[in-house]
């Protein structure tokens, strides 16, 4: 019996720790998505499918929480020993468990779909910075702490920003164009640098990561099922 406590306990503890990971992940992105939200707004006759997501980070937060909570209860009900506690467990891992389902089904669905937007909005987004960056300064704002968060020059390349009002006043492109060059990023420069677009930065940021992310959702849901299992010997014991 006690074995199956420890169990629990251990199973709970690395949920509690996922959420949390959750949760900072989530207040992490969501810091940061404001110049994101920035940069759609600006951008004219954008889909509105985009608008969700900058929203990431609250999905993040909201699973957090809940993985914190499960993590306790579960804990809680098997050094208790209460039913009612072990119930209340099985039943919202149990929810969350065919949410998380569900969640991964649309998210492989739509992943496809929110590459195609972003990248229909190519011409768009330029013209956005042709015309905006460095006269309009809550776009260029959101541009510049966009770019040297990832790393990236522009939407597409360097020559989003030929003819913008930055590059007729200094005749030059910004710094994360020429990777960090702090003086006379010229068009030659620039175009040397080979610095990726913004949403081609993004794009292999997902790919790169999708492995890690796929093993960590993977190794929670085998954690849940495995704490479900756990809670059903506890609740008949």
């Amino acid at each position: 019996m006690w074995i199956l406590k420890v169990i629990m306990c251990v199973f709970n503890g690395v949920i509690f720790l996922a959420g949390g990971v959750s949760v900072f992940v989530g207040i992490f992105v969501e810091l940061n998505s404001k110049y994101m939200r920035a940069v759609l707004d600006h951008i004219k006759d954008s889909p509105p499918a985009l608008a969700q997501l900058p929203n990431v980070g609250y999905l993040l937060i909201a699973l957090g929480a809940v993985l914190a909570i499960m993590g306790f209860l579960g804990c809680c009900g098997a050094l208790s020993e209460s039913k009612c506690m072990l119930l209340t467990f099985f039943i919202t891992v149990l929810i969350v468990f065919l949410a998380e389902v569900a969640g991964a089904s649309i998210i492989l669905l739509f992943q496809p779909m929110a590459q195609k937007l972003l990248d229909g909005i190519r011409g768009k987004a330029s013209q956005s910075i042709k015309s905006q960056y460095g006269e309009n300064e809550v776009l260029t704002t959101a541009w510049n702490q966009t770019m040297n968060l990832m790393k990236c020059c522009g939407y597409n390349d360097f020559n989003d920003f030929t003819g913008s009002p930055f590059f007729k006043h200094t005749s030059q492109y910004p710094n994360n164009c020429c990777n960090g060059k702090t003086t006379g990023c010229t068009k030659t420069a620039a175009a040397t640098a080979h610095a990726m677009g913004c949403f081609d930065s993004l794009v292999k940021q997902v790919e790169d990561n999708s492995a890690l992310l796929a093993g960590v959702a993977i190794c929670i849901a085998a954690m849940e099922v495995c704490a479900m299992t756990v809670t059903i010997l506890l609740y008949k014991n």
